[in-house]
């Protein structure tokens, strides 16, 4: 048991209704297995599922816990700082590869 470290960078959902929470209500959540440590306080590039810098977040709190079910998961609530342009976002979606997802298939 031991808490995993984020990038500062990266904030990946795999929710696609996480993400549409977020980006159409300006604040959101979502849900990770696993203890992670997220930067509470900082801003963060946020990632759809299938890898695309979407947009900046403020990462609000982190909360890792044992669910019901007796899983280890981390909350992370945030706001929506901005939408990235496209030009940002393709930027930032090919240096993420480089650095944090590996080559594109």
């Amino acid at each position: 048991m031991g808490f995993g470290t984020e990038f500062n960078s990266v904030c990946k959902f795999k929710s696609e209704q996480e993400l549409y929470e977020l980006l159409e209500y300006g604040k959101g959540k979502m849900v990770k297995k696993g203890f992670r440590v997220y930067p509470t306080g900082q801003k963060v590039i946020a990632y759809t599922p299938d890898n695309q810098a979407i947009a900046i977040v403020k990462i609000l709190a982190s909360i890792a816990e044992i669910n019901f079910q007796g899983e280890e998961v981390t909350q992370v609530e945030m706001e929506l700082v901005r939408k990235l342009t496209e030009q940002e976002s393709s930027v930032q979606t090919s240096l993420a590869y480089e650095m944090f997802f590996g080559e594109r298939s």
